[in-house]
């Protein structure tokens, strides 16, 4: 009966998963300090700690935001070698449809 009671008081429990999104809107209403982190884990049913963890992260990596990056689109790759060998591919199967007899 024991076993029981302890199975039922403490149900399996997944693993939640936050998208970026959320945690930045949460982070973001840490920093504004409107609220206490205590009312702010209460609306979002998350712990104290958790909300804190992603408040110093975003002050760590806010200044990334306004960094200059590099190439943001990557160079599109060089076709006129692929050109090149689609004509050439194109000749040869033309000559050998003149020269070779139909199959059969």
């Amino acid at each position: 009966m024991a076993a029981i009671l302890v199975n039922a008081m403490n149900p399996k429990r997944t693993r939640r998963r936050f998208t970026a999104a959320f945690k930045a809107e949460v982070a973001l209403a840490a920093l504004t300090e409107r609220q206490l982190i205590a009312d702010l884990a209460v609306r979002y049913q998350l712990s104290v700690a958790q909300i804190s963890r992603w408040k110093l992260q975003l002050r760590q990596q806010a200044a990334q935001v306004f960094a200059e990056a590099g190439p943001s689109t990557p160079t599109p790759p060089d076709v006129e070698p692929l050109y090149a060998a689609i004509g050439r591919l194109q000749m040869e199967n033309q000559l050998l449809k003149k020269t070779l007899p139909p199959c059969a």
